[in-house]
């Protein structure tokens, strides 16, 4: 199905760093202990990295069965919950309980992503290990640009033909993810903020 809104990847902005900053210190606000870490994740958080002018970042929470109880906070910072976004895409070969990949899913259209994960689930690893993996492998985040940019050039008003092929290219980056981490001894980062 094609959405009308158009798909652009926009060069490396030198201020996603500080709206990131900005919308975690609003979001830790809010929030407090109910989260146990705020990350900037997705291409906006990957120096270098082209992306769309989105900013991605992941709420972690002890248990995402209580997360609901924050939800209503999220709306008051302009958020709207997408109640059918309930679980993150599952890379081919992999058999995971449906907990490691369940997710809350807010945003403001155009501005922001807010993906809720529980705390030592597959998924809320995973978004982390691709991130630190971008940043410090110059030559996969380069290729994984020119991916998104021949995507949104291919299909600028089709987002579903542009993640129909964007995830499958996450599950083979994944995999050089994992043994990079391995190789590097990588852990879980602390929290952004």
């Amino acid at each position: 199905m094609s959405s009308t809104k158009r798909i652009v990847i926009v060069p490396p902005d030198p201020t996603w760093p500080a709206r990131f900053r900005t919308v975690a210190r609003q979001l830790r606000d809010a929030l407090g202990e109910r989260v146990s870490g705020i990350h900037h994740i997705g291409s906006t958080s990957v120096p270098g990295l082209p992306a769309k002018d989105v900013l991605d970042v992941q709420l972690t929470v002890p248990d995402l069965g209580t997360a609901d109880d924050g939800l209503a906070l999220l709306a008051a910072l302009g958020l709207t919950l997408r109640p059918e976004v309930t679980a993150d895409h599952l890379p081919p070969g992999l058999e995971l309980p449906p907990a490691d990949l369940a997710k809350r899913y807010t945003h403001r259209p155009g501005e922001l992503h807010v993906h809720i994960r529980e705390e030592g689930r597959f998924n809320q690893r995973y978004a982390l290990l691709m991130r630190d993996f971008l940043r410090a492998v110059p030559a996969a985040r380069d290729a994984y640009a020119e991916i998104k940019r021949q995507l949104a050039r291919l299909h600028p008003a089709d987002a579903e033909a542009y993640y129909a092929v964007k995830d499958p290219v996450m599950d083979l980056l994944i995999a050089g993810a994992e043994q990079w981490a391995a190789r590097t001894n990588w852990h879980l980062p602390p929290s952004d903020a």
